[in-house]
């Protein structure tokens, strides 16, 4: 055979083995409800940090929810319309986001769920934690902290989200053990710091002197709380006030003595998502790549057949703080 024959016929098969390569990435599409906070930032590095993206064997494409159902159902009608072969959803609607996930169904592209979730049969799979167990904690934390005697205010989560509903529920549950505590103020604060802070100053106009503890149902908005508590000229350390999600300033916070906070592991919901995305994507031809499946051996990958995977809560405490902040830098 002539040289440039076979230079031809070794160009083809290269550019052979580069178009099978292509066929075979796939096509991935995340879509949580907004990324304004340091959680769900921290749950998409974690994303893009998973070994298959690194290594180019995932296309990973990850969308800003805004904090708005129907622009989460316009991405999923994108992804729809461009064939993506899974999607990883975090929805802001517990009810708003089936519509979505219905969508995705009836197009044959696998959707599984995380962190949030949503009222729906057809997911493929989620991966989460009991945020009723998490309120329970954090609530109860607050209430021990003042004697179960005194009075609290709930910051809330966007109303009708699964992690406001649920958080709910259990700050509820520890509230009804404490019969004498009053609840002088409940309202949303959407995950926010700033309506949080603006929230707390307006409460402590209103009953001054009367707030012992704050039950604010993620970080941000107890960090909210602090900085209006440290704008009326008042100490924070003599509030009881807990969060959940041990994002960094929460750490720093529980460090100092001002909080209290749960850890809600993003990267392990957000990496384990993506593994089970893969896994559906692939008709279970596949093993799982990120090391979080080691790292919590109570929560079995199995055969990736399951409908629910629960990530243990953390509870942030001056022991494990250090540690927990030196995975930030």
């Amino acid at each position: 055979m002539k040289k440039w024959m076979i230079a031809l016929a070794s160009t083809a098969a290269i550019l052979a083995a580069s178009s099978a390569m292509a066929a075979q990435k796939l096509k991935i599409g995340a879509a949580p409800y907004g990324l304004n906070a340091e959680f769900m930032q921290i749950w998409t590095a974690a994303l893009q940090q998973h070994p298959a993206v690194k290594s180019g064997e995932v296309e990973l494409t990850v969308f800003d929810g805004r904090y708005d159902a129907l622009v989460q159902q316009e991405q999923f009608n994108t992804m729809v319309t461009q064939k993506f072969d899974a999607i990883i959803f975090v929805p802001i609607d517990i009810e708003a986001g089936a519509t979505a996930v219905q969508a995705a169904h009836d197009a044959g592209i696998p959707v599984i769920g995380s962190n949030t979730r949503v009222n729906s049969d057809l997911l493929t799979s989620y991966v989460g934690s009991d945020d009723t167990i998490s309120g329970y904690m954090e609530a109860k934390s607050v209430l021990d902290k003042i004697g179960c005697k005194g009075n609290v205010v709930v910051l809330e989560g966007p109303i009708g989200q699964s992690a406001q509903i649920q958080r709910l529920e259990g700050n509820k549950k520890a509230l009804a053990e404490c019969p004498n505590v009053k609840v002088l103020e409940q309202q949303t604060a959407n995950w926010s710091r700033a309506e949080a802070q603006t929230l707390m100053e307006n409460w402590i106009t209103s009953h001054p002197g009367q707030i012992n503890g704050v039950i604010g149902q993620n970080d941000e908005m107890a960090l909210g709380a602090i900085e209006a508590i440290k704008s009326a000229k008042l100490n924070p350390k003599d509030f009881a006030i807990a969060g959940i999600d041990g994002i960094t300033d929460a750490l720093h916070a529980v460090k100092d003595g001002t909080m209290t906070s749960i850890l809600q592991d993003a990267r392990a919901q957000a990496q384990g998502a993506l593994d089970l995305a893969i896994f559906a994507a692939k008709k279970g031809d596949y093993k799982p790549e990120s090391d979080i499946w080691a790292q919590y051996p109570d929560m079995p990958f199995k055969d990736g057949k399951q409908k629910e995977y629960n990530v243990p809560w953390t509870p942030v405490t001056t022991q494990n703080v250090d540690k927990l902040l030196e995975t930030r830098k």
